[in-house]
């Protein structure tokens, strides 16, 4: 009866586990298309290491989504195969996060200096594409910051003066509120590093979880923990 009762238990602990893996699947999938929706509004299109990045991480996202998938599938019906190609996926799922890692910190600084030139180029085209003025409106206030590097960016922009920024530059954003403003009333952070650091943030802890939980799953030897038929079409 013990014997049966801890299997039982740890039957339950992989299918949380299973399921932590499912919501950081999900997670990766949705900072990747968060990502994608900023970045594509600022990025040129092309096959760059930065219009790149967000597919990267919708890619993996499904990756994950359907290893946990086999993972479950494999649990429920109890099948040796499908544990073990399940073990298999994950080891190669945390080489595969490695790997992530250090091509992300290698390519860090291109995709961000990517990000700031073409943000820069967009606050160009502010005065004269509406389009773009309410692209840069709403991430203004969604990341509260203001320009590229800081709000001095804005002095730069043709007709824009030295005493104006876009009114969603503002703490609390009215009409006009951007004239003649005191540095109490705006946001001075730039968008750039704000932007980098949501995303960096945002993939690094969803990874990281994903990462822990693949180490402990494959540490988990399917054979032991649940009693496993030996064959792959049973």
């Amino acid at each position: 009866m013990a014997v049966e009762g801890g299997m039982k238990c740890v039957k339950f602990l992989l299918y949380v586990l299973l399921l932590a893996f499912c919501a950081c699947a999900v997670g990766l999938i949705a900072v990747g298309v968060g990502a994608q929706l900023v970045l594509s509004q600022t990025i040129i299109q092309g096959a760059t290491p930065g219009s790149l990045l967000p597919v990267v991480i919708i890619a993996v996202g499904v990756f994950l989504f359907l290893v946990a998938f086999v993972g479950c599938c494999g649990a429920c019906k109890e099948n040796y195969c499908l544990m073990i190609t399940f073990a298999i996926f994950l080891s190669l799922i945390m080489l595969v996060e490695v790997a992530a890692a250090i091509a992300g910190y290698v390519f860090r600084d291109k995709v961000m200096s990517e990000f700031n030139n073409n943000f820069r180029q967009q606050m160009e085209n502010y005065p004269k594409n509406n389009h773009t003025a309410s692209i840069l409106d709403r991430m203004q206030k969604d990341f509260k910051c203001c320009g590229a590097a800081n709000y001095t960016d804005w002095e730069k922009i043709p007709s824009m003066s030295k005493n104006r920024v876009p009114d969603s530059c503002c703490v609390n954003v009215t009409v006009g509120c951007g004239i003649n403003f005191t540095e109490k009333q705006i946001h001075k952070e730039g968008c750039v590093e704000k932007i980098g650091g949501w995303l960096r943030k945002n993939v690094l802890v969803v990874a990281a979880a994903a990462l822990g939980i693949a180490f402990v799953e494959v540490r988990e030897n399917p054979e032991q923990g649940l009693d496993l038929r030996p064959g792959c079409l049973e």
